[in-house]
């Protein structure tokens, strides 16, 4: 029931490569990841970038919101040196670069839409639109397959906090699939991810027991954690039915 990877690069390239970026993406690679999870927001004219705070101050420098700023003045912003002069330089990504360079190099994604509030339902649409035009065949080969898998592993996933942001994408573009995100299993789970067409349920692992996760698995939903970062952890999740996972330790944990 879960045909994507088990391990994931968290923001692309975990602690070893500023969170994303193509200097993360291209980090995770070489150290054997062909999944990768990132966030994705939209400038003030509408462009998704890969970015996951709503203000910057963190991993860019300066004051402000994202969402005040086009994508011509976002991308020419370093988004590297925080973590180290050596990704001095390094600009804020496009989704269109990030998606680009995920192809080319068939890496699986798993793309949390991370909307400023208030653009919810606007970020949601059009990440959904522009996902959905660069697998435009994946997509079609999906629909006309014979088997009715609930899930694919040539298409990307979808995922995020936003009831709203899923709805939206999953109105634009129905047949990416979701996974709607949640730090604590609510006692609702089951309906939102009716309600969303969803093919799993995302969650904090810290806050996860084994009878939640038992619960998931039974009502036939895939079972994704954040951020799992001690083989150990990972081994009792996983031990859990845990599915899949992302991690920020790509130098500890293997990827296969």
């Amino acid at each position: 029931m879960w045909p994507y990877p088990k391990v994931v690069a968290h923001r692309g390239g975990g602690t070893l490569a500023p969170e994303n970026t193509l200097a993360a993406l291209r980090c995770g690679l070489k150290h054997g990841y062909r999944a990768v999870e990132f966030d994705v927001m939209l400038s003030r004219d509408g462009v998704p970038i890969l970015m996951h705070d709503a203000v910057f101050g963190r991993t860019v420098r300066g004051v402000g919101k994202v969402s005040d700023f086009t994508a011509e003045e976002l991308t020419a912003m370093d988004a590297g040196s925080w973590l180290g002069e050596q990704f001095a330089g390094e600009r804020i990504c496009t989704y269109r670069q990030a998606l680009d360079f995920c192809r080319q190099n068939d890496i699986w994604m798993n793309v949390e839409i991370k909307p400023a509030e208030g653009f919810e339902v606007e970020t949601g649409r059009i990440v959904a639109q522009l996902t959905e035009e660069c697998f435009a065949h994946e997509v079609e080969e999906h629909v006309a397959s014979a088997d009715g898998a609930w899930a694919d592993p040539a298409l990307p996933l979808f995922s995020s906090f936003s009831f709203e942001a899923l709805r939206a994408a999953q109105v634009a573009a129905p047949d990416i699939p979701r996974g709607f995100l949640t730090d604590t299993i609510e006692n609702d789970w089951q309906q939102r991810l009716q309600e969303l067409d969803a093919v799993a349920l995302h969650t904090n692992h810290k806050y996860l027991s084994p009878i939640q996760a038992q619960a998931v698995k039974q009502a036939g939903y895939g079972l994704f954690c954040y951020t799992v970062n001690t083989p150990n952890r990972a081994a009792e999740i996983l031990g859990w039915g845990v599915d899949g996972f992302c991690t920020d330790r790509i130098d500890l944990i293997s990827a296969e």
